[in-house]
C-alpha cells in the first residue's frame, strides 16, 4: 500500500435542493408538524402525514424514507427557531433590557409558533428519546453560556442573587404556558380578554413579576 492509497478522498458536499425539492420538503415538514403536534411521535404515522400533505405515501417516502427522519428534522429546526431569543441575550447589554426583551420574545414565540411549542413539549414528556443528544449538547451549552452572563450581572450587583438556571427555566415555563395551554388560557379569560391582547397583558404581568423580583432586591443591597 502506498502513501497515496491511505489519503482520504475529500468528502463531497451535499447537493443543494432544487426549488421543487425544497417545496416538497417544506410541504412534508408542515404536514408533519400538524400531525406530530397533535398525536405525538408514537401516535403519528407516515400515512397521516402524507394525507395532510396531500401526497401519496410512496412520494413522501421518496423525500423522507423514515418517520424518525422527519421528526428529527422538525425538532432540529424547532430548536434553532425556539432558541433564537436566548442567543440574542448579550453580555454587554443592560440586564433589565435584556431580560425584558427575552420575556417578550419568548411570548412572541408562544403566539406565533404554538404547534412547535406543543411538539417540543410532547417530546420532553416522552423522555426526549429522539433529541436527547441535542439537548445535552447544543441546548446545554447555550444555557451554560447565558447562565454565566446572569451570574456576572449578579456579581456586579445588577441582579439579585438567584440560581440562573432556574431563572431561565421559570421564564420558559411561564411564557410557553401561553402556547401549550392556550385553550385553557382563552377559556378562563373569556370572550372579553381572550383575543390577541392577552399576549400583551401576559408580557406586562411577567415583566413585573420577574423584574420586580430580580432588580428591586439587587438595588436594595
Amino acid at each position: 500500500m502506498t502513501g497515496q492509497d491511505v489519503i482520504a478522498k475529500p468528502s463531497k458536499k451535499p447537493k443543494a435542493l432544487t426549488r421543487i425539492q425544497k417545496e416538497k420538503h417544506d410541504l412534508i415538514l408542515g404536514a408533519a408538524l400538524e400531525v406530530f403536534s397533535v398525536h405525538g411521535f408514537r401516535g403519528s404515522t407516515i400515512d397521516q402525514i402524507a394525507e395532510v400533505a396531500g401526497m401519496s405515501k410512496p412520494n413522501l417516502l421518496y423525500y423522507f424514507p423514515r418517520k424518525e427522519e422527519i421528526h428529527r428534522r422538525l425538532i432540529s429546526e424547532l430548536l434553532t427557531t425556539w432558541l433564537a431569543p436566548l442567543h440574542e441575550m448579550k453580555a454587554d447589554g443592560d440586564p433589565a433590557s435584556e431580560i425584558r426583551s427575552y420575556i417578550r420574545r419568548k411570548l412572541e414565540m408562544a403566539r406565533d409558533f404554538p404547534r412547535e411549542s406543543r411538539l417540543f413539549a410532547n417530546e420532553m414528556l416522552r423522555g426526549a428519546e429522539h433529541v436527547i443528544d441535542m439537548i445535552e449538547v447544543d441546548l446545554k451549552n447555550l444555557v451554560d453560556e447565558k447562565a454565566q452572563i446572569l451570574l456576572r450581572w449578579m456579581d456586579e450587583g445588577k441582579l439579585a442573587r438567584t440560581d440562573p438556571y432556574h431563572l431561565i427555566f421559570a421564564i420558559w415555563a411561564t411564557t410557553q404556558h401561553y402556547a401549550d395551554f392556550d385553550v385553557q388560557v382563552r377559556a378562563i379569560l373569556g370572550p372579553g380578554r381572550n383575543g390577541e391582547g392577552r399576549f400583551e397583558d401576559a408580557a406586562r404581568t411577567l415583566e413585573h413579576l420577574f423584574m420586580q423580583g430580580i432588580l428591586r432586591t439587587a438595588s436594595s443591597r
